[in-house]
């Protein structure tokens, strides 16, 4: 896979419910829903968004594609091409070999087995056609849906970095995982 063609043309992919494209400009109010959700914003250690920080985070995304600075997609139901979730790698280690992956869905759409889903055609992409060795996660130690997650889809925990991220006032430990190619 040529690598410059990966950030800028990335795969589509399509599960049994599920549609997974690139991030598009039009995707900004969707994901706005789920920016501006605490509950979901929470479970990342970051505030809600407002619509006007959403918009200049997607054209942020649709920038990296020339910068090489992350790969993003979103994931709609099949007949829907509303987004309700997102995911993406970035992160990348010099040489392109380790990556870490990042997601968020929807609230509506929490335990129904969506990102169980949606996220394996991204782990295979990531090794077979980035060339990926390692994908890192790094979710709150406090999030527990991703961690099991995480554990669900084959990543090893390998550790805690204790209180790493402010929010709230408070200082929050940050959970490690990886997924190696071997796994």
């Amino acid at each position: 896979m040529n690598l410059a063609r990966a950030f800028t043309h990335p795969p589509t992919f399509t599960t049994d419910r599920l549609h997974v494209r690139p991030i598009e400009l039009t995707d900004a109010k969707a994901l706005f829903e789920i920016k501006s959700d605490r509950r979901v914003t929470e479970r990342y250690g970051q505030k809600p968004d407002s619509w006007e920080e959403v918009q200049a985070w997607v054209q942020d995304r649709l920038a990296d594609k020339s910068r090489r600075g992350s790969i993003y997609w979103v994931f709609t139901l099949k007949g829907d091409e509303t987004a309700i979730g997102s995911c993406c790698y970035w992160n990348f280690e010099p040489g392109f070999r380790t990556a870490e992956i990042g997601y968020e869905l929807h609230r509506a759409h929490w335990r129904k087995g969506i990102m169980t889903e949606a996220l394996p055609p991204i782990f295979s992409y990531g090794f077979a056609g980035l060339g990926l060795h390692r994908i890192e996660a790094r979710p709150l130690a406090e999030n527990t849906p991703s961690r099991k997650l995480l554990l669900k889809l084959g990543f090893k925990y390998e550790g805690n970095l204790r209180q790493r991220v402010f929010f709230r006032g408070r200082y929050l430990d940050q959970s490690y995982y990886g997924l190696i190619r071997e796994d």
